[in-house]
């Protein structure tokens, strides 16, 4: 078994980051066969016991799609009215999905501040763990409506890993458009060699190049090394996969699929 596949089989509760250009289309909307597909991933994942909880973007995207106007995207009361409207579409789109399996949803909106308030934070885990035992997904994504600079946590990478850390999860899983950490560029480089197992963050950012984020998010390899670093603090095992490839995260624990495994500092998983 692959090194991947050895942690997703041995993880009991799994966070899993679904970007937005996994769930969007080329114009924005929800890409319901993609998401169709994830959910039916996660299902399957549900029946082996498994403890799901989603950090979902896509809200702005689909706010963008939903009512045509792409101009004023830097307008940051115009971008928290999309999210706000967009939001609305991508819960329906997971409603819809999870409600196939007779399973309910719940959606959990978060800032920053809420990670710094000893109060709020019980009080999320509280919820987690409560729909956790009623056997209903937790989809978090930030409250982009409320979050300005001072509590904007600005990207759900490190979303993720924040909510990693607070469940207490054994693996962390971003669905992104990449297949991996690459040595190179691999849209420019064709010997580009993708590297699997990273042990050492500091030491990969000091041989590879990372810049840029997608085309309808906030973040990037960049965002993700650093999400990795993060849970990696906690012992939390982080894997990137590529998100839009049918099946990945089966096929990822069956060792079909390859991605990137950033290795927590004390174990291999725990």
């Amino acid at each position: 078994m692959s090194a991947i596949g050895d942690v997703l089989k041995n993880s009991k509760k799994i966070v899993v980051k679904i970007g937005s250009n996994v769930l969007s289309d080329d114009e924005g909307f929800i890409n319901m066969d993609n998401l169709k597909n994830i959910v039916d991933q996660i299902v399957t994942l549900i029946k082996d016991n498994k403890k799901i909880l989603i950090v979902s973007s896509g809200a702005g995207a689909c706010g963008m799609a939903t009512i045509h106007k792409w101009a004023r995207r830097k307008d940051m009361n115009y971008k928290q009215a999309l999210c706000a409207i967009g939001q609305v579409e991508l819960m329906m789109g997971y409603k819809e999905c999870f409600s196939a399996h007779d399973i309910h949803v719940a959606q959990i909106l978060l800032t920053n501040e809420d990670f710094s308030d000893p109060g709020r934070t019980l009080r999320i885990r509280n919820t987690i763990h409560t729909l956790e035992d009623e056997n209903v997904v937790p989809i978090v994504n930030e409250n982009d409506t409320v979050a300005v600079d001072e509590i904007k946590i600005g990207d759900n990478d490190t979303l993720s890993a924040l909510v990693a850390n607070l469940w207490d999860a054994d693996a962390l899983v971003f669905l992104s458009n990449i297949e991996g950490v690459y040595d190179k560029n691999p849209d420019t480089h064709p010997d580009a060699k993708m590297i699997e197992e990273i042990r050492d963050i500091d030491g990969l950012l000091g041989k590879i190049e990372i810049k840029g984020t997608s085309s309808f998010g906030t973040g990037g390899v960049a965002t993700k090394i650093e999400a990795a670093r993060r849970v990696n603090e906690y012992s939390i095992p982080a894997i990137l996969l590529h998100g839009k490839k049918p099946d990945i995260l089966i096929k990822a624990m069956t060792g079909e699929e390859k991605g990137t495994i950033f290795y927590g500092k004390k174990a291999s998983f725990k």
